[in-house]
């Protein structure tokens, strides 16, 4: 079983790909583990991959995808995958399509998680962290008792820049622009899944196992309509 995991910045991606393989004994890769992993073992694509990191840009699709079809041809996965981070655009996409159909195998579903520009917005520009120690806190869902000071060092909260409103909006504009064609790739091929994104954390999962499962889910594109 071969699935893929898409959806915005905010729209709980990482965390529902972690919960769906954790539930259904599947192998979660996320490229962004791969990418530390290669870091911390010095391989030659790890270093490649480096000085984009640190300069805070996406790693190039050439690299990226070495080291993606590198990981999933190891024993250990047994064909049994949720990908988180991978594929980012049809480039990747299509080689990853490519890599599979050549050991006799494909991807199952694309799970889209699809949430309203106005809840991701809200979810991302509500973000806010520990100078000191770095604990997370959201201004409406996970707020601090003290306004402006952590919970447990009394540490001052800051925004980072790429937090703010309109910086949320403009990084929105910049990965819709490149996922729509991927969207649409994976709904030619009969294989994307739309998923409501909205909710608690659970009650979204449910909603994907479910699909997953085959059980009938509705259509929610219209929230990007």
């Amino acid at each position: 079983m071969y699935i893929i995991f898409l959806g915005a910045p905010g729209a709980g991606k990482g965390t529902q790909a972690a919960n769906a393989a954790r539930q259904l004994n599947l192998v979660h890769l996320a490229t962004g583990d791969l990418f530390r992993q290669a870091l911390e073992q010095g391989t030659a694509l790890g270093l490649q991959a480096k000085s984009y990191m640190e300069k805070g840009t996406l790693v190039p699709d050439e690299i990226t995808i070495r080291m993606v079809l590198e990981r999933i041809s190891a024993p250990d996965l047994k064909s049994r995958v949720v990908f988180d981070g991978f594929p980012r655009n049809r480039k990747q996409a299509e080689a990853l399509d490519k890599a599979l159909a050549g050991q006799g195998k494909a991807i199952d579903k694309v799970m889209y998680i699809n949430v309203s520009e106005k809840e991701l917005v809200r979810r991302l520009s509500g973000r806010w962290s520990c100078h000191k120690c770095q604990t997370p806190y959201h201004i409406t869902d996970a707020p601090p008792k003290i306004q402006g000071r952590c919970d447990r060092c009394g540490g001052e909260l800051y925004q980072r820049s790429d937090d703010t409103a309109e910086a949320v909006k403009r990084r929105l504009q910049v990965y819709f622009a490149e996922t729509t064609p991927l969207i649409d790739y994976y709904s030619r091929s009969n294989k994307l899944v739309e998923i409501d994104g909205e909710g608690e954390v659970a009650e979204v999962t449910e909603r994907l196992i479910a699909a997953i499962a085959g059980e009938k889910s509705v259509p929610v594109r219209q929230k990007w309509a």
